[in-house]
């Protein structure tokens, strides 16, 4: 890939695409979803809050009058929510350019999803892989699409116990549960590119994080809160990392993008490794397997 900087700048006008961005109300979704209107896609913000969700379209109007947003309930944490987005999808578009796999939930204390996932694993992981699942034929459908899901420098703090993976058994550890949220992103994304590879590659999955990026994400988090001023970036940086892997043509799937400098926790977007368990492609398949036992949706 070049070494040139990478930045938005390098997005092409995205007349007629179709791109959706979960948890979008705030943080690097907002941000996402205003560098993306700005490129004139149709831009679907896929939230929890819709009331929230329209005062952000109103608010990136008045930088880009013509911007064409559409504002769609959805709950990643509630199975039944994802269907009735997804059916809404289905009925009302005949094309999906771009899925970005945005929202999410950092450190809460222990609470489980309507269906009975611990939260963090149920909204991080499970919500976005029963959603890319039921999305899949109106992505397939469309010629270059893309899937992006959002992991974090926090997947180093995973390591999936199969045996517990709702946390009912062990003292429950809210950052180690969002580490292991955040490697199953992972374990997701590698195993989808390499099912999808068999199929042609197409459509294009890739991964990213936004290393230290000061968002809402972190009011869970006494000290993450106050060591911001020291380490974090601001949120026009933090998601380049999720820009680029949505629109850089020469990202291969499979590809993990993040930040270049200060232990990858600040700067411009480089494709670099995640940790060498995430890799592991036992753990991904069977992970795979749970989810779709969990889910109910198969791919």
């Amino acid at each position: 890939m070049s070494k040139q900087h990478w930045d938005a700048t390098k997005i092409p006008d995205q007349q007629g695409k179709v791109i959706i961005v979960t948890g979008s109300t705030s943080g690097l979704g907002k941000e996402a979803v205003k560098t993306i209107a700005g490129k004139n896609a149709k831009v679907i913000m896929a939230v929890r809050n819709v009331d929230k969700g329209k005062e952000v379209v109103n608010e990136l109007k008045k930088e880009f009058k013509h911007a064409d947003i559409d504002v769609r309930k959805l709950d990643l944490s509630n199975l039944s929510s994802i269907r009735a987005f997804a059916n809404v999808m289905v009925e009302n578009y005949d094309r999906l350019d771009i899925l970005i796999n945005n929202a999410g939930i950092m450190f809460p204390p222990y609470s489980k999803t309507v269906d009975g996932f611990e939260n963090q694993f149920g909204t991080n992981h499970l919500g976005h892989f029963a959603l890319t699942g039921l999305l899949m034929p109106l992505l397939k459908k469309t010629e270059g699409s893309r899937i992006v899901v959002l992991s974090s420098l926090g997947h180093t703090m995973g390591k999936l116990d199969f045996e517990d993976l709702n946390w009912e058994a062990r003292k429950y550890d809210t950052q180690k549960a969002y580490g292991d949220s955040k490697l199953a992103n992972l374990y997701f994304t590698y195993e989808l590119a390499r099912r999808l590879k068999r199929e042609g590659d197409h459509p294009r999955i890739t991964a990213a994080h936004p290393g230290w990026t000061a968002t809402d994400l972190q009011r869970n988090s006494a000290f993450m809160s106050g060591m911001n001023r020291f380490f974090a970036q601001r949120v026009h940086m933090g998601v380049l990392p999720t820009l680029r892997a949505a629109f850089d043509e020469e990202a291969k799937a499979g590809d993990f993008f993040g930040p270049s400098k200060l232990m990858n926790m600040r700067g411009y977007p480089v494709a670099h490794s995640s940790n060498k368990l995430s890799y592991d492609e036992t753990i991904a398949r069977e992970l795979w397997q749970r989810s779709e036992e969990m889910t109910g949706i198969k791919f």
